[in-house]
């Protein structure tokens, strides 16, 4: 992990918060911005954060990975409590919010940028930074509300008519819609590629007036924290490279399926299962 004001160009950069996860009696690092710049990292590319954070905030774990850290009074915090109805999420803290002032000039023509909010910390306006990228968008920060109890809440996204045709890709769980299809078929009509993951029953594609589904392989389930943040990256890399939505996103299964097999962040990837599952999609072409 490096950190510093001046900065070379990076091929993939992620915005938003990197926190803190309450697991039992301690806090673990976590966040879309962790999930997905180690991911991004394993693929063998120069990987850029821009979050915001206390400054005390330990972040070894970023290891190899250049971040712009905003100083904030606190670290975003979310403890999640599972229950019989689903899980119950309480937002402890959250940091400062992050504007196009914060992004390194050398960062401003990264290929990949990838919108992470997790508590509303990046205004919509921020998506008109990158026009040369490929901007791709995990938005459920966008869709959450807390009130005075901490208790958050799902919300219906404020700026998406305004973010969604500035954008390349959007992945989001059905669970951040509440299932509704009508705002599946709206997003779907805004933006180029939209993905809906759906856990353990894989996810739809939807591109060019068409939609596919994709099942991952039966796997031993550890922990699926995260994995939907490493199915997005891995899916907006090679959405980058290969320009079809369909074999991204048969790779991006791949390594999101094996994730769950790990606990919390060493679920990320590592070099050799990026290029196992490479060769395995490139073997057996899609029909």
């Amino acid at each position: 992990m490096h950190t510093s004001t001046s900065f070379d160009p990076v091929d993939y950069l992620i915005i938003g918060h990197v926190t803190q996860d309450v697991v039992g009696n301690g806090l673990i690092l976590g966040g879309t911005v962790s999930y997905a710049s180690l991911t991004a990292k394993a693929f063998g590319l120069r990987v850029g954060i821009v979050t915001a954070c206390s400054i005390d905030l330990d972040l070894t774990q970023l290891d190899g990975i250049f971040v712009h850290r905003k100083a904030s009074p606190v670290t975003s915090t979310f403890e999640n409590t599972p229950t019989p109805a689903g899980r119950v999420q309480h937002i402890h803290h959250v940091a400062e919010k992050l504007t196009i002032n914060d992004i390194p000039p050398a960062w401003l023509d990264t290929p990949i940028v990838h919108l992470g909010p997790l508590a509303d910390e990046i205004g919509p306006e921020m998506v008109t930074a990158f026009p040369d990228s490929l901007v791709g968008i995990t938005p459920q920060g966008w869709m959450r509300g807390w009130d005075g109890d901490h208790l958050v809440t799902y919300r219906d996204w404020p700026h998406a008519s305004q973010v969604l045709p500035q954008a390349d890709a959007l992945v989001m769980s059905i669970e951040d819609i509440r299932g509704n299809e009508d705002i599946v078929a709206d997003y779907a009509s805004r933006i180029p590629v939209l993905v809906v993951t759906e856990g353990a029953k894989g996810e739809r594609v939807y591109w060019n007036g068409d939609v596919r589904h994709f099942s991952p392989p039966i796997e031993n389930e550890v922990d699926a924290v995260g994995a939907g943040d490493i199915f997005a990256a891995s899916f907006f890399i090679k959405l980058k490279q290969y320009q079809d939505p369909w074999e991204a996103a048969r790779f991006a299964t791949l390594v999101a399926a094996n994730s769950v097999t790990r606990p919390g962040i060493t679920g990320v990837p590592n070099r050799n299962e990026i290029r196992r599952f490479t060769a395995e999609v490139l073997e057996n072409p899609a029909r």
